[in-house]
């Protein structure tokens, strides 16, 4: 048994526990009913849970939520195209989300993979300032993926 002020009050029966409680208008609230014998605490039960939201809504804000974006090529792109794709891989690795970059293979271009991948790996060279290589390219199904994550600063 802990007291509101955290001071051990010993072991007690329930009955008694719960008449302390009482007297000082608080609640008895079970901390870890694994232990033997089970913890309790006299406290303010609704103050105790808004505190614990509170702390949980300050966790949850200060959590960097980090999405995939994807970057979609197909193996015969100009240059013109593809220095667009490449803007939009770097201005998402900027803002500190991943890169998903995507190969489209059509009909019999998927015969030549390396095609795409030394597509994929100049993307990678020219973004290396910014970002990592998490997945190297890899060829599934008719697409072939690469995954670039942001440097951490």
């Amino acid at each position: 048994m802990v007291d509101t002020d955290g001071a051990q009050l010993g072991i007690m029966p329930l009955k008694e526990a719960l008449r302390l409680a009482a007297e000082k208008n608080l609640d008895l609230v079970a901390m870890s009913l694994a232990a033997k014998p089970p913890v309790c605490r006299i406290m303010d039960f609704g103050k105790y849970k808004f505190e614990q939201s509170k702390r949980e809504k300050e966790a949850r804000k200060n959590q960097k939520i980090i999405t995939v974006k994807e970057v979609k090529v197909r193996p015969n792109i100009e240059d013109n195209d593809f220095n667009v794709k490449l803007k939009n891989a770097r201005r998402f690795l900027e803002a500190g989300d991943k890169v998903k970059a995507t190969v489209m293979f059509r009909g019999r271009e998927i015969t030549h993979p390396e095609m795409g991948q030394k597509l994929l790996l100049r993307m990678a060279k020219e973004v290396e300032d910014l970002g990592n290589v998490e997945r190297v390219p890899k060829v599934e199904g008719r697409n072939m993926i690469m995954i670039l994550t942001p440097k951490s600063n």
